[in-house]
C-alpha cells in the first residue's frame, strides 16, 4: 500500500489540498533557502525596474515546490499567472493560442517542460527571447510567414528532468533554480504549519515522526498527514504523537527509515536477481512490474540520496549500506559501498 500511495501522490496530487496547504508568499516558504533569496532579489529587482521577471527554470524531484513557486513568483509581480503543462500543448496552435491571449507581465506556467514536442518548442524560441511569435498561413505555395507582436511576459518552467531540456531552450531561461530535498527538521516546520491549517492536533515529536519517513518531500509529508489522521481519529484520541503516527505509518508500509514496500522490492530485486548490479533501469522496471521513469523519477532519486544505490555507467548497483538495510550479507569485495 505504501508504495501506491506514495507514486500516487506525486504523480496525481490531491488539488484541493494542494492549494489548501500551498504557501501564498515567500515568507510562508520554508526550505529552499538559498533558491528562495535569489528570486526574491530577481523579483525585487524587476519590480524596481517596473520590469517583467526574466523566464525561470524549476527543477528538482516531483513534490518539492515548482508549482509553489511559481504561483509566489507571480504573486509578488503582481502579474496573472496562466498555467499549462508539456503533454497537453499537442499542436503549435495550442500554444500560439496561449501566448497570444498573454497580457503585459503576465506568467506563463509550464509544467513538465522537458516533454514539449520539438516542433512546439521551437516556437518558444523566438517568444522567450524577441516576445515574437511566427505563424504559418495556409500550406503548400500560398504558405506565408507572419509575425506577430506578444507583450512582455515571464515563461516559468517546472521539470523534473533537466537533463532532457535542449541546450537552446535552456540558454534562454536567464534564471535557473534546482530545488533538494528538505531535511527532516524542515519538513516538521511544514507539517505543523499544514496541521494548523487543517486544524489537527499534532505534537512536535508526531510531526517529526512523519517528516523522518516523508522522502524529504512536503507532497508526500502533507499527504501521510492526512493518513495519519484518519488513524489518529478511528484508532485513538485524535491526536497524532510520535506512538500514533509509528502505528498509522507502519500500517502504510512505511519504516522508520522513510523506505515503503516499492523501494524495498527494488533493492531486493537487484540484489537477488542480478547480484546486486550493475543492473539497466529497463531491466529492474520489468523485474519489480514499475514504469522505468517511474523508477527514475520518483524512486530512484532518493534512494541514491540516503545512499542505497548507486547509479553508474553500466547500470545501477545496490551499495553496502543497502544490503544492510535489507539485512543481506553483502558480497566480499566491496570497497567504498561498490563491488
Amino acid at each position: 500500500m505504501g508504495e501506491r500511495l506514495i507514486n500516487e501522490v506525486l504523480k496525481h496530487p490531491d488539488s484541493a489540498l494542494e492549494s489548501t496547504l500551498r504557501p501564498a508568499a515567500f515568507s510562508e516558504f520554508t526550505g529552499q533557502a538559498k533558491s528562495r533569496e535569489r528570486l526574491e532579489i530577481s523579483v525585487e529587482a524587476a519590480r524596481r525596474r517596473k520590469e517583467p521577471l526574466d523566464h525561470v527554470l524549476l527543477s528538482g524531484p516531483p513534490g518539492l515546490g515548482k508549482t509553489t513557486l511559481a504561483n509566489i513568483l507571480a504573486r509578488a509581480m503582481g502579474a496573472t499567472l496562466r498555467a499549462t503543462s508539456g503533454p497537453t500543448l499537442e499542436k503549435a496552435a495550442d500554444l500560439a493560442g496561449l501566448l497570444t491571449n498573454l497580457e503585459e507581465g503576465d506568467v506563463l506556467f509550464i509544467d513538465e517542460i522537458h516533454r514539449l514536442q520539438k516542433t512546439i518548442e521551437e516556437y518558444l524560441y523566438p517568444a522567450m527571447e524577441d516576445f515574437k511569435l511566427d505563424i504559418i498561413i495556409d500550406q503548400g505555395p500560398n504558405a506565408r510567414s507572419v509575425r506577430l507582436n506578444l507583450p512582455r511576459f515571464t515563461l516559468i518552467g517546472a521539470t523534473t528532468r533537466a537533463g532532457l531540456l535542449s541546450a537552446p531552450l535552456l540558454t534562454r531561461f536567464g534564471i535557473r533554480e534546482r530545488l533538494d530535498y528538505y531535511p527532516a527538521e524542515q519538513i516538521q516546520s511544514i507539517l505543523q504549519r499544514a496541521a494548523g491549517l487543517l486544524r489537527v492536533d499534532m505534537d512536535p515529536v508526531g510531526a517529526l515522526e512523519i517528516a523522518r519517513r516523508s522522502r524529504g518531500t512536503p507532497r508526500i509529508a502533507n499527504n501521510l498527514l492526512r493518513r495519519v489522521r484518519d488513524y489518529a481519529e478511528v484508532r485513538g484520541d485524535g491526536q497524532i504523537s510520535r506512538e500514533i503516527a509509528d502505528r498509522a505509518l507502519g500500517m502504510l508500509e512505511i519504516d522508520e527509515h522513510g523506505l515503503d514496500e516499492m523501494d524495498k522490492r527494488i533493492l531486493e530485486t537487484a540484489i537477488l536477481k542480478f547480484g546486486g548490479g550493475p543492473v539497466g533501469v529497463a531491466s529492474l522496471a520489468v523485474a519489480v512490474g514499475e514504469e522505468a521513469d517511474t523508477i527514475e523519477e520518483v524512486y530512484e532519486p532518493y534512494l541514491i540520496m540516503e545512499g542505497y544505490l548507486h547509479r553508474t555507467p553500466q547500470g545501477r548497483v545496490v551499495t553496502e549500506l543497502g544490503y544492510r538495510r535489507l539485512q543481506i550479507p553483502p558480497p566480499t569485495g566491496r570497497q567504498g559501498g561498490l563491488l
